[in-house]
């Protein structure tokens, strides 16, 4: 987390469209603002939707808020992300078995002196969602929409509270 390289974090939910852009954006949104040099990205532990846009309910959703996700475009996780990653962050406990046994299989390909990413819940220290599973959408309403937006919100103020502590530890270790 030095002031030169960025700290790189990875949302991941199932078919990177819905969840996992929408809280790429919205910790994006929280870092900047609290001038964290972060690097924030998202992907999918399927392969569902590669090259897509986000879901058009999810962005008109996030756009009502502020956030636009009309850039983005779905990928699947992948081992290499398990090197260039420092957070990985699961937006369920479903997709956080599916990252933890990629995980096995980076540390099998590249060996674990090369892994340097954690993997968490993106909810690991929300006080008002903690570790809850982020409600897939997708078959859903407009309430589930907004609850990701809510929830993502929420976890992201948590992730800069966390990110801030270990960046002062950083420097007071200095």
């Amino acid at each position: 987390m030095s002031s030169k390289t960025p700290y790189k974090v990875l949302c991941v939910c199932l078919g990177n469209i819905c969840r996992s852009p929408t809280a790429e954006v919205v910790l994006r949104h929280f870092c900047d603002e609290h001038q964290l040099n972060m690097m924030i990205d998202s992907a999918g532990t399927s392969n569902y939707h590669p090259g897509k846009a986000p879901d058009e309910r999810s962005q008109k959703h996030a756009l009502k808020r502020g956030y636009d996700l009309s850039a983005l475009r779905a990928r699947q996780l992948k081992p290499q992300d398990f090197i260039e990653f420092d957070l990985i962050l699961a937006m369920d406990h479903e997709n956080l078995f599916n990252i933890q046994a990629l995980s096995q299989k980076a540390h099998a390909e590249y060996g674990t002196s090369q892994i340097r990413a954690k993997i968490a819940l993106m909810s690991e220290y929300d006080q008002t969602y903690l570790k809850q599973a982020l409600p897939d959408p997708y078959y859903g309403g407009v309430e589930g929409f907004e609850r990701v937006l809510d929830q993502c919100e929420s976890s992201s103020l948590a992730w800069v509270t966390i990110f801030k502590q270990q960046f002062k530890q950083q420097i007071d270790a200095k």
